[in-house]
């Protein structure tokens, strides 16, 4: 898990998968949760997400991205990540994860099955963005 004394590593994810720079505050702030994948001195993956608490005392996880490089997908980096993601998670008290993927990326849909994910019993899904 990437703490404040791995800035860097922060730092070098960001640029390379969202072709940006990050927010000095993000690793400050409280249920933040983000692990990198490195090979020798080159980022191969990352996975970023929060910890959410709910009004009934318990909490739960929300994993808003997970990425692997092209160069290196189908090598388990990504199982890697979620994996800790989720047993990070699981330490702080999390009871429950959820994320959204697209209906037509089999990959990762066949990864989170593989993990023990499932879909949304509550049926089909939209998701919607604000800009505030």
């Amino acid at each position: 898990m990437i703490t404040a004394p791995d800035a860097d590593l922060l730092t070098r994810a960001v640029r390379t998968f969202m072709d940006a720079e990050p927010g000095p505050e993000y690793l400050e702030t409280p249920g933040t949760l983000v692990f990198v994948a490195t090979d020798g001195d080159e980022v191969t993956g990352w996975c970023w997400g929060s910890q959410l608490a709910r009004p009934d005392g318990t909490s739960m996880l929300y994993l808003h991205q997970l990425e692997v490089s092209d160069a290196h997908r189908r090598k388990g980096i990504g199982r890697e990540l979620v994996s800790a993601f989720m047993t990070a998670g699981r330490a702080a008290g999390a009871t429950k994860m959820f994320l959204t993927t697209g209906a037509h990326n089999t990959p990762a849909r066949n990864l989170y099955t593989s993990l023990g994910g499932g879909l949304a019993t509550q049926g089909a899904t939209e998701n919607y963005w604000f800009l505030l």
